[in-house]
C-alpha cells in the first residue's frame, strides 16, 4: 500500500509542475503568477519568452524526473530515491527562479520529498 502510494504521488506532483506553469490564465482574472517572469532571469535580462521557455522546458524535465522516480518506487529499484531527490531539487530551482507566493505549497512538497528520500523514509520502500 505504501509503495503506491509514494509512486502515484512522486508521479502526481511531477505532473502537476507542466500542469501549473502552461495553465491559461483564468477568464476576466490575472494569473496567479507569470511564468514568463522570473527575478532571476530579469537581473540577466533575459526576455519574458526565453524565461517562459525556459520555465516550461524545466517544469517537463522536472516532470520527467519524478515520473521516473515513481516508476523506480513502482518497480522496486534501489535508485528511486536518488532520482527523487533530483526532481525536487529541479522543482525547487524552477520555484525559486520564478518564485510567486502561490507557489510555497510546492516548495514544501520538494523539501519534504528530499527529506523523506534522504532520510529513508518510508522504511518499507528502502
Amino acid at each position: 500500500m505504501i509503495t503506491a502510494l509514494v509512486g502515484v504521488f512522486l508521479i502526481a506532483h511531477g505532473l502537476l509542475h507542466p500542469g501549473v506553469w502552461t495553465a491559461p490564465a483564468p477568464a476576466g482574472r490575472p494569473a496567479p503568477f507569470d511564468p514568463g517572469h522570473s527575478w532571476a532571469l530579469t537581473a540577466a535580462h533575459v526576455a519574458d519568452a526565453p524565461a517562459r521557455a525556459t520555465a516550461l522546458a524545466l517544469a517537463w524535465y522536472t516532470a520527467l524526473v519524478y515520473a521516473v522516480a515513481g516508476a523506480g518506487v513502482f518497480a522496486g529499484s534501489g535508485w528511486w530515491p536518488v532520482a527523487a531527490v533530483v526532481g525536487a531539487v529541479s522543482g525547487l530551482v524552477l520555484k525559486t527562479a520564478w518564485f510567486d507566493p502561490w507557489l510555497s505549497v510546492g516548495v514544501l512538497l520538494d523539501v519534504g520529498v528530499i527529506l523523506a528520500a534522504t532520510g529513508g523514509w518510508p522504511a518499507s520502500l528502502h
